[in-house]
């Protein structure tokens, strides 16, 4: 048994409830819409045979042992080797997470990680309960599709519908995973910073960072590759789709719903900080630890389940690509080798380079006193990029030689391949420039806070996220460009649209570094944590702290040093998680491009007719590409609008029972109370969320096929710049605050109190509205597969008044959630249940002019169980109890 482990009495326990009736009302549109498809299909027959094929779940495998690399070597055993390489990655992740557990650290500090993670833990049960929900419903719509309407066998539609769970299993295990690393990670790295000396301080979150991205990619990639050796080439095609929708799904819920959760608490907590003039992470904040949650949930378990999803659909893409754009099985068979076995070595090189840089850190920093945490960081980036660029040339050599013949077709692939990789590095660059501590924009929002408070902060920060979307913007153009002109020398002859493959390949080039962009993103929850941890344990005001300290420890702490060193690394940690943001985004709008080809190639018939319909000439398209802005913007005030929400319930909540006096840390009962209205919030926004971006993805796929195309690529040109702006800007408004609280050393002045409202404002921005865009994008898109082939069939059935119909009957409901996303959502602060009265507007029981109070007044006991609050607690279950505790009278 691990010494470290909590004790029974040291981690809160929790209580499970009854399963509230209104999850059951909120689930009533998931099963309209199942009833509805279930209701539309006919029994296979001739007819339906011969037009109806079953899209890319019909796509047939080429023999991969068919094609041999430089030496004779067979494909197929090129593929079997990288099995070994996801095995050794696995042990990687496995090896790490047991060094990080035996890292000393002191108990104090152990039990507030520990209480971290059964927290999370809690949160996450919860959210499987809640995405096995949501896949039921998928797993309904599938075998509805491929059974009654395609006619496959119940054997292929089992095979689909199991790897929908499995990719969704994926997401959920490497969030799991990447939560227990951070929560070790944490209190050893706070731990660590009472040495003095910042080597430990920053090499401990980057070991657990490059545990997550060596699992994440590993397991993906090993995944994938069971599929392409030991599955019938008849079914790889259905095992891939089902997998790619399942990733989807658990992506979108956890990254939406971690996203929504993270900022509720953030926001909760850092408010705190100007109504009461206490200091970051006091341990008498009830909501101190539902942030530290919080930051596992949005910028732990939100990137991995992203990431794993975005490396997976990303080679689903490409492999659907292959199959229904390449003619020759001999070429299939071997871009599919290459595509993976240079995945492969590019999870070796991402290793390798990490190793090499962890050498010549602890070379340069071993003894020093102060060092810039984001040296080595940026370091790792570049030296990953330029090692997995040098690799990749020399793996395409070696495996596609045998296959080019004299027109070099190898280094074309491998030059377009480059380009994302480079990308993969010079994209975190551009970011920085705007939302990194030694910036120029992020410096101007702090001078801009100076005379002009928080109205001058925000607007700078707004400057700086449009600043960054334009030249962001620009770079991956250029790339793309880049690429689009290396397919055009003679890829062509092998291919149709041999842009569209190009795009794949950057995207594919982007994630090529993989373990390392999560390794750099997953930095920052450790180094939000560990400045949480030290805060939260208290452990300078231990009885004899510092005897205990050097008699079992040898460490004689230095406090100041320490604390200082946290928040400087937190500031590192700030900027790493804004560089993957875009990388992530931007391989989810390129990658799209190759998704939508296929849609393109199953409307044209192998681009043969219809071409005419993909022009600004084609009314349906251009009102689509029209459309595409109104859902971004939706979602993004939709998302904002749930986290504006819980965060004023969560605040009313923590006003009305932080103890200032006579306590030391807030009780458990009210940190789980927070933790209960910040899960609350982020399930019910989601749900509502998730609901109108699902009905609206079918409402458009029946109105009009090509209008559906004109809306994927709309969403995906609008997302693009929409998640960009609004992750630098929120970045820009983060490390501004940092500024003001480290290098100005200005905490509780009115400069303070500005770039706080500034943080509050980029929170949502950057880790709710602008990450949530990237699975939204990527599942509408895989998603939109099966509906317009299902609206294409009816239609060749001869029910196209059905389809209209359903159009109409798809588009009210996702109307009805985009209502609701709002309405459903308003702050309600009365006590009658009714909306809360304007001060021109008074009610009943209050004074006129006046409005109902939203905290108690002292002496009296807080209702915060008002109507509103029972409509969200009823709307997703929690293992917390029903109840929040009774309040000590406000000050």
């Amino acid at each position: 048994m691990d010494a470290h482990a909590p004790r029974d009495d040291e981690v809160p326990q929790t209580t499970s409830v009854r399963r509230p009736s209104r999850r059951r009302r909120a689930a009533a549109p998931l099963a309209a819409g199942a009833l509805l498809l279930a209701g539309c299909a006919a029994p296979p027959g001739d007819e339906q045979s011969s037009t109806v094929h079953g899209g890319e779940a019909s796509l047939v495998l080429p023999d991969l042992g068919a094609m041999s690399a430089l030496g004779g070597v067979p494909g197929r055993t090129l593929l079997t080797l990288g099995l070994v390489v996801c095995a050794l990655g696995l042990v990687f992740g496995g090896v790490t997470l047991g060094r990080l557990r035996r890292l000393p650290v002191h108990d104090s500090m152990r039990q507030v990680s520990e209480l971290i993670y059964a927290t999370c833990r809690t949160y996450l049960a919860q959210q499987g309960r809640f995405l096995l929900m949501l896949w039921a419903f998928i797993a309904t719509v599938i075998i509805v599709y491929y059974k009654a309407l395609v006619g496959f066998g119940w054997g292929k539609v089992g095979i689909v519908v199991a790897f929908s769970l499995i990719g969704m299993a994926g997401s959920f295990a490497v969030a799991w995973f990447g939560i227990r690393v951070n929560t070790f990670a944490n209190s050893r790295t706070a731990f660590a910073s009472l040495s003095g000396r910042p080597l430990p301080v920053h090499r401990i979150p980057l070991q657990s960072g490059m545990a997550i991205g060596m699992v994440l990619i590993s397991l993906e990639l090993l995944l994938m590759l069971v599929i392409l050796l030991f599955l019938p080439p008849t079914v790889a095609g259905a095992c891939f789709i089902g997998f790619a929708i399942g990733e989807s799904l658990g992506a979108a819920g956890l990254r939406i719903a971690g996203g929504i959760f993270t900022k509720i608490a953030d926001i909760g907590s850092d408010l705190m900080k100007i109504a009461f003039r206490i200091k970051e992470d006091d341990a008498r904040n009830p909501g101190v630890i539902a942030d530290c949650v919080g930051d596992n949930a949005g910028d732990s378990v939100g990137p991995s389940a992203d990431g794993f999803e975005t490396y997976g659909v990303t080679g689903v893409a490409l492999i659907t690509f292959v199959l229904l754009a390449v003619h020759d099985p001999a070429v299939q068979a071997g871009l599919l080798v290459w595509l993976f076995v240079v995945r492969a070595v590019m999870v070796v090189a991402s290793g390798a380079s990490y190793l090499l840089n962890d050498r010549w850190t602890q070379r340069r920093y071993a003894t020093a006193a102060r060092m810039n945490f984001e040296t080595p960081l940026t370091t790792l980036v570049w030296l990953t990029s330029a090692v997995c660029t040098g690799l990749t040339f020399a793996t395409s050599w070696y495996v596609m030689s045998p296959l080019d013949g004299a027109d070099g077709l190898w280094w074309k692939l491998a030059a377009i391949v480059s380009c994302g990789t480079l990308a993969g590095a010079l994209i975190p660059e551009l970011v920085k420039v705007f939302t990194s501590t030694g910036s120029r924009h992020v410096r101007e929002v702090v001078t801009s806070s100076r005379e002009g408070g928080a109205s001058l902060n925000i607007l700078s920060g707004l400057v700086a996220g449009n600043f960054s979307a334009y030249w962001l913007g620009m770079a991956i153009v250029a790339l793309m460009t880049g690429a689009y002109g290396l397919s055009e020398l003679g890829l062509g002859e092998l291919m149709s649209a041999p842009a569209v493959f190009a795009f794949g390949l950057v995207a594919f080039g982007f994630l090529g570094m993989g373990p390392v962009t999560i390794a750099v993103d997953s930095y920052g929850p450790v180094t939000d944590n560990a400045q949480s941890v030290y805060e939260l344990s208290t452990i300078e005001d231990l009885p004899g702290i510092e005897p205990e300290l050097r008699r079992d420890f040898d460490l004689a702490p230095q406090w100041d040093r320490a604390k200082r060193m946290l928040e400087e690394n937190d500031g590192a940690g700030n900027t790493f998680k804004a560089t993957a943001k875009p990388v992530l985004i931007g391989t989810a709008v390129v990658g799209a491009t190759t998704m939508i080809f296929s849609i393109i190639m199953s409307l044209t018939e192998g681009l043969t007719v219809d071409l005419d319909h993909l022009s600004l000439m084609h009314p349906p398209f251009l009102l689509g590409l029209v459309t595409g802005g109104a859902v971004i913007y939706w979602f993004t005030g939709a998302s904002i609008q749930a986290v504006t929400t819980g965060s004023h319930r969560a605040v009313a909540y923590i006003k009305d029972t932080i103890r200032l006096d006579g306590v030391t840390h807030a009780s458990a009962e009210q940190s789980r109370e927070v933790v209960r209205i910040c899960t609350q919030y982020a399930q019910r926004g989601m749900l509502t969320m998730f609901l109108g971006v699902f009905f609206t993805t079918l409402a458009f796929a029946f109105v009009e096929p090509f209008f559906f195309i004109g809306y994927l690529v709309s969403i995906a040109v609008f997302g693009l710049y929409q998640a960009i702006f609004m992750a630098n800007a929120g970045g820009a408004w983060d490390n501004a605050k940092k500024i003001v609280e480290v290098d100005l050393n200005a905490k509780g002045t009115p400069l303070h109190d500005a770039s706080i409202v500034g943080d509050t404002v980029g929170d949502p921005y950057k880790d709710t509205s602008s990450v949530a865009l990237n699975p939204v994008i990527k599942f509408t898109t895989l998603f939109g597969l099966l509906a317009v082939e299902l609206a294409v069939s009816l239609r060749h059935q001869g029910q196209g008044t059905l389809v209209l119909v359903l159009a109409v009957v798809f588009a009210a409901v996702s109307l009805w959630c985009v209502h609701r996303s709002f309405y459903g959502m308003r702050i309600d602060s009365s006590h009658d249940g009714g909306p809360a009265p304007l001060p021109t507007e008074p009610d009943d029981d209050s004074a006129p002019g006046t409005s109902l109070p939203s905290v108690t007044a002292p002496g009296d006991t807080a209702d915060v169980s008002d109507d509103g609050a029972h409509e969200v607690e009823d709307d997703a279950p929690s293992d917390v109890p029903d109840q929040p505790p009774t309040p000590v009278p406000a000050r």
